[in-house]
């Protein structure tokens, strides 16, 4: 849980100290006087999506846990995103399946 929290809080804790310093101004200025004007604000919401789903697959990735696989005990991610393309950018780790026999193994073992 630990790199799912730092996960989510680290972009969280970065925007929040850009919030404060002016940082979110400048973006949307800076859009609106681009080429593509007011318009481009259409693509932000878009943009933050998908950096908060390559955060997300990339730590399911990170576990061991294949962002593309929908387990049977749960839903998966919200609104199908595990049918949405994998954005990780690190490959899933061949670690989860170990750490759980270690972990039987040891129950069984009492």
């Amino acid at each position: 849980w630990v790199l799912s929290f730092s996960a989510a809080m680290v972009p969280f804790c970065a925007f929040c100290y850009g919030h404060s310093r002016g940082v979110t101004t400048r973006v949307v200025e800076r859009v609106v006087k681009s080429p593509v004007g007011v318009y481009g604000l259409l693509a932000l919401p878009f943009l933050t999506l998908g950096m908060e789903k390559s955060i997300y697959d990339t730590v399911q990735s990170w576990q061991g846990l294949d962002p593309n696989v929908v387990p049977k005990d749960r839903g998966g991610f919200p609104s199908g995103g595990s049918s949405l393309p994998s954005f990780s950018l690190i490959p899933v780790r061949k670690i989860a399946k170990r750490l759980t026999q270690a972990i039987e193994q040891k129950e069984s073992e009492k």
